[in-house]
């Protein structure tokens, strides 16, 4: 058995919070955009609430939820989509935080409906390959909510069609690495195309580092 102590809902929620602030300072969002959710121990879910400034942002404006979207704990309204979340988290017991970003070079690609290619072996360890685009749906519509879970069920994030990036993971701070990794290779991605073609990974390679992410599926790999 592990040593490493269980998480708490106290030890989940400041997590949460601090990646929340940390979307924001590293540049995922502008201003109150973008949203981020957490499985908490008891079975609930907490939630980023809706239209807050993430830097003032406390422990108490926290929004907990079932998963069905009742309100149990807070004196906010949750994130208006709340469903986006909520709903990965019904289907994946393995997975354990979501969030919601509009990381600048990800979006691009969502905006032109391309998927972010796995043509680096880090991003199929920890994506799972080649992150593509969800048909578009309503933002905060169940329709969106559905669309989106669905292509998170062996990969660890999805880009929403004209509108941003979605990612899971294990705890908050795993997502938000997901997050940065999947920006950074959209980055690269962009810039290379300018120089020249991309060249893919074979399909081998690809084949057997998505494979470390699907066995895994939300653990670590250090």
């Amino acid at each position: 058995m592990s040593d490493a102590p269980q998480p708490t809902n106290e030890s989940v929620k400041e997590q949460l919070l601090w990646v929340a602030q940390e979307m924001l300072r590293s540049g995922l969002v502008e201003g109150t955009a973008g949203n981020c959710a957490a499985r908490l121990p008891d079975g609930n879910a907490v939630l980023t609430p809706s239209s807050l400034d993430y830097l003032e942002m406390t422990l108490d404006d926290l929004v907990v939820c079932d998963l069905d979207g009742t309100v149990v704990e807070g004196h906010r309204s949750p994130t208006t989509e709340k469903a986006l979340h909520l709903s990965a988290l019904r289907l994946y017991p393995e997975i354990n935080a979501t969030m919601h970003c509009h990381a600048k070079f990800a979006t691009m690609f969502a905006l032109t409906r391309q998927p972010v290619p796995a043509v680096i072996e880090e991003f199929d360890i920890f994506v799972g390959g080649d992150v593509e685009v969800a048909d578009y749906k309503v933002t905060g519509s169940d329709e969106l909510a559905d669309e989106v879970a669905s292509r998170v069920a062996r990969k660890a994030a999805v880009l929403m069609a004209n509108h941003g990036l979605f990612a899971v993971g294990k705890d908050p701070k795993q997502v938000l690495h997901v997050a940065h990794l999947i920006e950074r290779t959209a980055e690269i991605v962009w810039g290379a195309r300018a120089i020249g073609e991309v060249v893919p990974l074979p399909d081998s390679v690809n084949a057997q580092f998505s494979s470390y992410y699907r066995y895994g599926r939300t653990g670590s790999f250090d």
